[in-house]
């Protein structure tokens, strides 16, 4: 069992983008304070939802920062990035950090960012599989391409890389093309927030088998009101900000409606509440790797105390009912 946190980097409305950076920066160094396994960070471009452009950029400062714990990309987006690039980046991040990083990988959304990096809408259509391929070469050592969407000859990988990635694609239900190439390839998948605890068992099954998978939650340990006062306006904000290279119509979903849908799917509520939800969803998806997104007060203190409360009412219980748990002996 491993127990993380998940963060956006979400720009609540008011705050400014520098202020949640390093709100995020001292809620990693809080979550190893408080025994978390891991600390993983999302990718977005052009919108407040989350003004993080770049996971593995800040994964890295984290990794400087901290000295135990595991730190994830969820996702580096391969429809916007070189996968050679961050090939490269992985493997010396992975050398410096003894072996802390772990790569989280997606297709991500036919938005803006596709134009303004110049990759177009084929390469989010048809060249995911191609690019997550090129990747896991380029983690071997040496790399080429003679695919529709990359052609290079063959060269070293510099720094080499010392090991194999732990690299996990997100996917979306069971029905997703993603859950298909993560098979094919032996790679776990992350499940979304979006998912109920039927949907993400579905997508388990789909697959084949439970191992290895990462699941995300919303967990807020406390009054719940607390999430439905704050979570409506970044939401708000965040979905209407998503805009498409080709015209096509964003994300549809009412903020309010959405909000009350994940405190109704997640651990939101007293401790003892959290808990019990957790261990339910544990069971019923099989997957053994949660990672919690702590950000739904709005507000720095509330996510530190969201943490701590996490930390020392909520991960006990967990790792005492799963006795092969990490710091569970």
């Amino acid at each position: 069992m491993r127990f993380g946190i998940f963060l956006v980097s979400g720009r609540f409305p008011g705050q400014d983008d520098g202020d949640v950076l390093r709100r995020s920066v001292r809620a990693a160094e809080l979550a190893e304070e408080a025994g978390f396994d891991d600390v993983w960070f999302a990718e977005h471009h052009f919108m407040p939802y989350g003004v993080c452009p770049s996971a593995i950029t800040l994964a890295a400062h984290v990794l400087g920062r901290t000295s135990r714990i595991g730190v994830g990309t969820a996702v580096s987006v391969l429809s916007t990035t070189h996968p050679v690039a961050l090939a490269e980046q992985w493997s010396m991040l992975d050398a410096v950090s003894g072996g802390r990083l772990r790569l989280g990988v997606g297709r991500g959304g036919p938005w803006q960012d596709l134009e303004v990096f110049g990759t177009g809408l084929d390469r989010y259509e048809t060249g995911f599989e191609e690019s997550l391929d090129v990747l896991l070469r380029a983690t071997t050592g040496r790399v080429s391409a003679a695919g529709r969407h990359f052609g290079f000859r063959e060269v070293p990988v510099v720094p080499s890389p010392e090991r194999r990635p732990d690299v996990v694609v997100a996917v979306g239900g069971p029905q997703s093309d993603a859950v298909r190439v993560a098979a094919r390839r032996g790679l776990p998948m992350l499940l979304g927030l979006h998912a109920d605890d039927a949907e993400k068992a579905a997508t388990v099954e789909a697959y084949g088998s439970a191992a290895g998978h990462v699941s995300t939650v919303l967990c807020q340990v406390g009054d719940a009101d607390v999430v439905r006062a704050a979570l409506p306006g970044w939401l708000k904000d965040g979905l209407g900000a998503h805009v498409t290279v080709d015209g096509r119509p964003g994300p549809a979903r009412d903020p309010g409606e959405y909000t009350e849908r994940l405190c109704a799917i997640h651990p939101v509520g007293d401790a003892e509440h959290c808990v019990r939800t957790l261990e339910t969803s544990l069971r019923r998806t099989g997957v053994s790797h949660v990672l919690m997104l702590v950000e739904a007060s709005g507000t720095p203190e509330g996510t530190y105390a969201n943490i701590a409360r996490i930390g020392t009412e909520v991960l006990p219980a967990l790792r005492a009912s799963s006795p092969a748990a990490p710091g569970s002996g």
